[in-house]
């Protein structure tokens, strides 16, 4: 019995969300063909079918499988074996096992539906924890299993994301998939306010302890919204479905970090509620140096910067969800996420300016000040979401679902700043020359309703429609006033820096997709979703408003292979793909902090459209896996960060433009082996080649990148888990600059006490040394510019957490539709969203 129960846990882990043929045990029969055995397994009382159970093949005596598989996310599964007479054993989590005797001929044989009863067996005070691999590689995407790395542990959403394959996460927190930044971020796969302003920001307030897994899809099919041309990744939150009442309280200590969370879930028959609820701190100090050189008119101007950082912030983060299941056919759903949150950013800027020789013309230009420079962010995000899922109980695959969610951003982005001049340039005694104050009131409200229909047919035949609307309205009211001390009395507001932006953007979208199989090899699903767009917006004063509007059709394609020997399938998805521009990109606010270094919008952009290829071919044994995939992208009209000079102020400025082609081919492996008990080992290599070019600019830029990773776990004496972390990223390239690239490790061991049910970590993270260098340089016709920021990523963290409760393992969780809002580019370490 122990190599069945060893087999299912292998067949759950290795082949969730794909129907995988399972090797064959050695017979004396070995060479005679192998029959096919088919069917679908389904929830007794429901008729509903229950995903990725377990399936073995058994002979009539002993415990040894000769076959077995996960079914796939239609409850339906593939064996093969020779002919004879076998025992078929279905299970799953939270139902009783059936056992079937079965006899194989000559011919296939269908099972048909096999249904399962869910079991009422009381759990009492337990917690029941499934051993998951660390990283997932299935058809469609790579899941990175957050909650089953120790290292997480009292850490932020960007720590986790650092550590997700095929992502990067620079020390300002700006994340790119496979070299691209071009990528839509959701939570629970809807997008959410909190992300909607500074992405950076906001992964820093989402505790990774609420962070169940991280779901990267590099091209996602018909279904979704056709946005994100690098990828969609998804941060799955923790949920907990089962009958009682059960929660978590936990607390983090550290250097870097610090927070406090709990959750509490219940649920009683017909209605359930899960809530979780947070309070943090996070503080990041860093600092900079950088050099300019300007090419001047018979003349260098010089510039030269460092600055101090103090970046620091809290806040709270929480989630309240409420389901009802009045029939087994329907249930509703409601749920709400929010999150307050305030943080500081204090600056010490050193500049100096020269211009040598020392011309008449440039004169005005020579500078020497520093600048004490605080920036304030308070925000209030929250979203709001219901939906109604009505399934049918003759045809267990239909399904219609209605959604819909409200989601608010409210920040205000206040600065102030103090100039003083250099002492030896001080003339009456006060060395303040100069102060400004700007604050950039950004309203960000967004409305969704979308509607679901799955339709299924003879065998394996499903078609799949949808309609949605999105309704996107957002503010930015910003100001500045200036002091000039022996010119002015008081505060003066400066016009040309002042202004309020409103912007408009509703998108309506409709999409058909039919997945269907050929033979017992080939599945396919094809796909095509249109979406029209019609964009305002309007400046305070004259001239101030564009509108825009254009439709797109964009095809999708997938296919899939099974090979002859088991286990191993190929893989070809196709995706045409459009990238809108966020209000970070259009937004005309000038940031103005350092003059010598403004950047700004461009409502003017138009969107990008990418073709994007993937090849890929999936193995796995008993002991190990393997993802090879072959990638090739193309973006006509690309969005790029561009940089001009403005020689009569000597200062860079800072836009986008659609104003290049973007070609990227590459390649990744994802590869996870377990040698011995107790110890996992995986590793991810991704490498890549991009090329950019821009006939407006005459400008070329190409560079190989690769990132690699590695992360073992190993559990020894029963109660202790050891963990490691490792990866190093090749830096990246955009049209005008080059950046470095940096690494990251971390430490991480585990002690599991009170009867399961409490837990200690402790976690240290890049402790060789105190920080790492992040460098940039930048190169245009007119300077070249090179800076190197230095970030403190030295953390140590020392975490507890305490499970409660009494559970049952009733029904299992009913499969629920959620809104996918991933269709507009998305900023960086700026503003998403105004």
């Amino acid at each position: 019995m122990k190599h069945y129960i060893t087999y299912l846990l292998l067949a759950s882990a290795l082949g969730y969300g794909h129907t995988v043929q399972a090797h064959s045990a050695p017979t004396s029969t070995a060479q005679s063909t192998s029959t096919r055995l088919t069917g679908t397994v389904l929830d007794e009382a429901n008729k509903q079918p229950v995903p990725f159970a377990t399936v073995a093949l058994l002979p009539p005596t002993g415990d040894k499988p000769v076959a077995g598989a996960a079914c796939d996310e239609k409850g339906s599964f593939v064996l093969t074996a020779p002919a004879g007479t076998y025992r078929l054993v279905v299970s799953f989590v939270g139902y009783t096992s059936r056992t079937e005797t079965v006899t194989l001929g000559a011919t296939a044989k269908d099972m048909g539906q096999l249904t399962l009863a869910a079991t009422s067996q009381k759990l009492g005070e337990v917690t029941v924890v499934g051993e998951k691999p660390l990283v997932e590689a299935r058809p469609d995407r790579i899941v990175y299993n957050a909650e089953a790395d120790a290292t997480n542990t009292g850490g932020t959403a960007s720590d986790v994301l650092r550590k997700t394959p095929l992502l990067n996460v620079d020390a300002d927190g700006n994340v790119q998939l496979r070299g691209s930044s071009n990528l839509r971020v959701l939570i629970n796969n809807k997008p959410s306010a909190i992300l909607a302003g500074n992405l950076a920001e906001a992964l820093k307030q989402i505790p990774a302890d609420q962070i169940k897994a991280v779901e990267v899809l590099t091209t996602p099919s018909a279904k979704y919204d056709a946005e994100g041309t690098g990828g969609v990744v998804n941060i799955v939150l923790k949920k907990n479905s089962l009958q009682g009442v059960n929660g978590r309280v936990g607390v983090a200590v550290g250097n870097r970090n610090q927070n406090l969370n709990g959750a509490l879930n219940a649920r009683r028959g017909k209605v359930g509620f899960t809530s979780s609820l947070s309070g943090f701190y996070n503080q990041y100090p860093g600092r900079s140096n950088s050099s300019r050189t300007d090419y001047l008119d018979g003349a260098i101007g010089q510039l030269t910067q460092n600055t101090e950082n103090k970046s620091r912030g809290g806040g709270g983060f929480g989630k309240v969800g409420l389901t009802f299941d009045p029939t087994e056919q329907s249930g509703f759903t409601l749920d709400f996420t929010g999150n307050a949150y305030h943080s500081v950013n204090d600056q010490d800027l050193f500049n100096e300016y020269r211009v040598l020789p020392q011309l008449e013309q440039y004169n005005s230009l020579d500078t020497l000040y520093t600048r004490d420079i605080r920036q304030r962010t308070p925000s209030r995000n929250y979203d709001v979401s219901a939906g109604y899922t009505r399934t049918f109980k003759d045809q267990p695959r239909r399904e219609w679902s209605v959604l819909g969610q409200h989601s608010v951003s409210r920040s205000r982005q206040n600065y102030t700043l103090d100039q003083f001049r250099a002492p030896e340039l001080v003339e009456n005694g006060n060395p303040l020359e100069y102060q400004e104050r700007s604050e950039n009131l950004a309203l960000n409200r967004e409305t969704t309703i979308q509607t679901d229909y799955v339709h299924p047919f003879k065998g394996k035949t499903t078609l799949e429609t949808g309609a949605k609307a999105i309704l996107r309205q957002v503010n930015s009211d910003y100001d500045l006033d200036t002091l000039r001390t022996g010119q002015q009395t008081d505060f003066a507001r400066n016009d040309l820096r002042s202004n309020a932006f409103d912007y408009r953007q509703n998108v309506l979208a409709a999409y058909g997709s039919l997945g269907f199989s050929l033979g017992k090899k080939y599945s396919f699903t094809l796909g095509t979703r249109a979406e029209y767009t019609d964009i305002k917006g309007e400046f305070v004063g004259e001239n101030g408003r564009f509108r825009n509007d254009y439709l797109n059709v964009l095809p999708t394609l997938s296919a899939t292979r099974n090979l002859k020997k088991d286990g191993q399938t190929l893989g070809l998805t196709y995706a045409r793909r459009i990238q809108r521009p966020q209000i970070y990109f259009l937004n005309p606010y000038v940031n103005q902090t350092d003059p010598r270094n403004i950047s700004y919008g461009n409502p003017e952009l138009r969107p990008e459209l990418t073709q994007n290829l993937d090849v890929s071919y999936n193995t796995y044994s008993e002991k190990s896996s393997l993802t090879l995939s072959l990638y090739g992208r193309r973006t006509n009209n690309s969005i790029e960060s561009v940089l001009t000079y403005n020689d009569t102020l000597a200062r860079s400025e800072s836009t986008f433009q659609n104003i290049a082609n973007s070609s990227t081919i590459g390649s990744n492996l994802y590869a996870s082996v377990r040698p011995v008990k107790g110890l996992q080992i995986g590793g991810n290599v991704d490498l890549n080649y991009v090329h950019l070019k821009s006939v407006a600019l005459n400008r070329t830029s190409s560079r190989f990148l690769y990132n690699v990773s590695a992360n073992s776990s190993y559990k020894f004496k029963e109660k202790y888990t050891a963990q490691f972390y490792a990866g190093y990223y090749a830096g990246w390239v955009q049209l005008q600059s080059r950046n470095s690239g940096y690494y990251y490790y971390s430490l991480g061991l585990k002690r599991t006490f009170l009867n399961d049910k409490a837990d200690l970590t402790l976690n240290a993270n890049t402790f060789l040394q105190s920080g790492i260098n992040f460098r940039n340089t930048t190169t245009t016709p007119n300077f070249v510019s090179r800076s190197n920021f230095f970030s403190y990523q030295r953390s140590v963290r020392l975490s507890f957490s305490y499970r409660f409760g009494k559970v049952d393992s009733g029904a299992p969780q009913r499969r629920r539709r959620s809104i996918q809002n991933n269709d507009s580019k998305s900023g960086s370490s700026g503003q998403q969203g105004g």
